[in-house]
């Protein structure tokens, strides 16, 4: 399984979604003093969810 790291800013597109108050909380918490965004920190969380869904389907 690939070990989660806190992503620098990559090139997106804007897309709208609604999170839960306490997970914003809590990304915002994890994020504070680095150099990423909380639009980067979910698109490098949903990029691991990912590869780890298809590590499941290959096994």
């Amino acid at each position: 399984m690939k070990k989660f790291k806190i992503p620098s800013v990559p090139p997106t597109t804007n897309k709208c979604i609604r999170f839960p108050n306490d997970i914003i909380d809590s990304v915002e918490e994890a994020i504070k003093g680095k150099n990423c965004t909380f639009t980067a920190f979910v698109v490098e969380s949903v990029r691991v969810a990912l590869e780890n869904l298809n590590e499941e389907k290959d096994d």
